[in-house]
């Protein structure tokens, strides 16, 4: 239970910090909403009235305290430039890039798990060899490079076998949920491959150390095969390790999709955060960096509960310390 408080308060501590970090950032930036509000050749007083209208003249200070008062009540404040509430625009874009990104991470598992798996088992050195090139061709291909490729292959109208949707996201979203999963097939294996390839190479490394230690030969000893041991008591062994690194690529991906959502044209956040950027709207953007860097933080603070949950030996590292203090 310590431990948890503990983490909570450095949660809350750092979604300050950060609060503050992504506020001072986008002040600095050039450009000034008022005058793209007001068009370019709006006259100086429109700008000026529209800067009063906005709040953009008053000090910092009052503008941050306003906005986290305001967030604290739930209210994430509302979009300069579509007068739309940023709650409704960031669950509209979610819609679209938790599922991409839960699919992609599907597709990884299922890529790099059996894989690094399957470089640990394998006997010859060639076929060991051959994963591990595999794995650092796969890692080192760009997640862009390897969506268009797909799209040359797999892409209606484009592709060499135009079988899937390459382009957009379905006008009625999940109503019907069989074209927006066709929607996002092309962009998932985009992101999955690569993420697969990184799965694979960690899962090998794990594994492989733990092959080789005194655990599998104790079960060997046992009566087991070394896949069995390997399988059976290697993978339990490794899982606290598997979790965090899933857990961390998870949080990471919600911004790797931007690249892939430009690609194949999907309204989500990594889309769509660009397209406010670009329009410098300063209360959707701060609002939209803020929620995605507390589901980071907020990803990593369950992964930190599930490795200790996972992990029996961090507790009696933590008893040790405690009895020694």
């Amino acid at each position: 239970m310590r431990f948890v408080v503990r983490r909570l308060l450095l949660f809350v501590a750092a979604l300050f910090g950060l609060s503050v970090v992504v506020f001072a950032a986008l002040r600095i930036l050039p450009g000034d909403v008022a005058s793209i509000m007001a068009g370019v050749n709006a006259p100086p007083e429109k700008a000026a009235q529209l800067r009063e209208q906005l709040g953009l003249n008053r000090p910092l200070a009052i503008q941050y305290l306003d906005w986290m008062g305001a967030l604290l009540h739930g209210d994430f404040g509302t979009s300069i430039l579509t007068g739309r509430s940023v709650t409704s625009l960031v669950a509209s874009r979610a819609s679209i890039t938790f599922p991409l990104i839960i699919l992609g991470l599907l597709i990884a598992l299922a890529v790099g798990l059996p894989l690094g798996c399957a470089a640990v088992l394998a006997r010859s050195a060639r076929v060991r060899a051959a994963f591990h090139v595999l794995a650092i061709i796969g890692g080192a291909v760009p997640a862009l490079w390897s969506g268009l490729l797909l799209i040359l292959l797999f892409g209606k109208g484009t592709g060499l076998v135009g079988i899937l949707p390459s382009q957009g996201f379905p006008m009625d979203g999940w109503t019907t949920p069989g074209r927006a999963l066709l929607a996002l097939i092309l962009p998932a294996l985009s992101v999955g491959i690569i993420v697969g390839a990184s799965l694979m190479r960690y899962t090998r490394a794990v594994l492989g150390d733990l092959a080789n230690s005194g655990y599998i030969d104790m079960a060997r000893s046992c009566g087991m095969t070394r896949t069995q041991a390997v399988l059976r008591v290697g993978l339990r062994l490794a899982t606290p390790q598997l979790v965090s690194v899933i857990g961390l690529t998870f949080a990471s991906m919600i911004t790797g999709v931007m690249v892939i959502e430009n690609l194949f044209a999907l309204p989500g956040i990594g889309n769509g955060l660009v397209t406010d950027v670009g329009n410098r709207d300063l209360i959707a953007v701060q609002s939209e960096l803020f929620l995605l860097a507390a589901f980071f933080l907020g990803v990593g603070l369950v992964v930190d509960v599930l490795h200790r949950i996972l992990d029996p030996r961090l507790k009696s590292a933590d008893t040790v310390s405690e009895v020694a203090a």
